[in-house]
Formats: C-alpha cells, sequence, structure tokens
C-alpha cells in the first residue's frame, strides 16, 4: 500500500511506527521480527520510506543473500509478504521534509534521511537497530525494547 497525500489507515489502527531498512532485513532474515511485525499489524500502522524499501531489497539481493545463501525464490516471498503489512511513505511526499532530517541526522549518517522524515512527517517512533538515529529529536525503538511499545495498546 502507498500513502499518498490524499491517504489514510486503519481506523483499529491508534499507533503508527516507521520502520527502518535494518528492520525489514531481520525480518527476512530472522524470526523474532517477523514474528512482531506479523503480530502486531492488526493494532500498530507501519509505515515505510521508499528509499529504505529500495535500499533493503538491494541489500538482501546482494551481499546479504550470498552471506546466508538465501536464494531470492526463499527470501523474496517472505519479503513481499512482509511489505504486505507495511505501508509505503512515496519519496514525493518526503522530499518537503529532506532538509529538515538531513539536518537532524546529517552528523551521524544523512544517508538516513528518508526514515527521519518519515517519523516527522508521522510524529511518530522509528524501529531501528541504527545507532545513527540517537540524537536526532525522533524517538527509537530497537527490536530487544519496541514489544513495550507494540503491546502498549
Amino acid at each position: 500500500m502507498s500513502l499518498d497525500s490524499g491517504g489514510g489507515s486503519d481506523h483499529m489502527q491508534h499507533k503508527c511506527l516507521v520502520i527502518d531498512a535494518n528492520i525489514l532485513i531481520r525480518a527476512v532474515l530472522g524470526h523474532r521480527v517477523r514474528y512482531l511485525i506479523e503480530h502486531y499489524c492488526g493494532s500498530v500502522a507501519f509505515y515505510m520510506a521508499a528509499a529504505n524499501v529500495s535500499e533493503a531489497e538491494f541489500y538482501l539481493s546482494t551481499e546479504l543473500t550470498t552471506k546466508h545463501k538465501l536464494s531470492e525464490s526463499i527470501w523474496r516471498p517472505v519479503y513481499n509478504g512482509i511489505l504486505d503489512t507495511v505501508q509505503i511513505i512515496a519519496n514525493d511526499i518526503l522530499i518537503e521534509l529532506e532538509s529538515k532530517a538531513k539536518s537532524r541526522i546529517a552528523s551521524r549518517d544523512i544517508n538516513d534521511w528518508p526514515a527521519v522524515a518519515a517519523a516527522l512527517l508521522l510524529d511518530c517512533p522509528v524501529w531501528t537497530e541504527d545507532k545513527d538515529f540517537f540524537g536526532a529529536g525522533v524517538a527509537t525503538w530497537t527490536t530487544a525494547t519496541v514489544e513495550l511499545f507494540l503491546a502498549d495498546i
């Protein structure tokens, strides 16, 4: 699903969470993250910046599948299934927040700006394992603690 300027979300979802590329990769390669997304997608709206979706797909289709010896026929259906539970925010929506997001993350990793922009747009936290988000002025959760956020409905 794509978030556009006229889009909305399911009325049952009272919380939202931006997923960073590294979390999507973990969901494809492991079990815990995938379980959390599948378990909570009915009560939490998960979002990803389109750029982060592309980033995850790039890493999955190149070095990670080689490293983990996974063929695309194995990881692609899992990847697509996870994306079915995520609302993707188009790049042209986030571009309006690019300079603000970049100014917050520039001292760490400027390439992380799309997830910061999504968090600013939606006024919600980012689920990431990337320490570069700390100090960027957006709330972050790691996999170790995100269920505290997800379960607190």
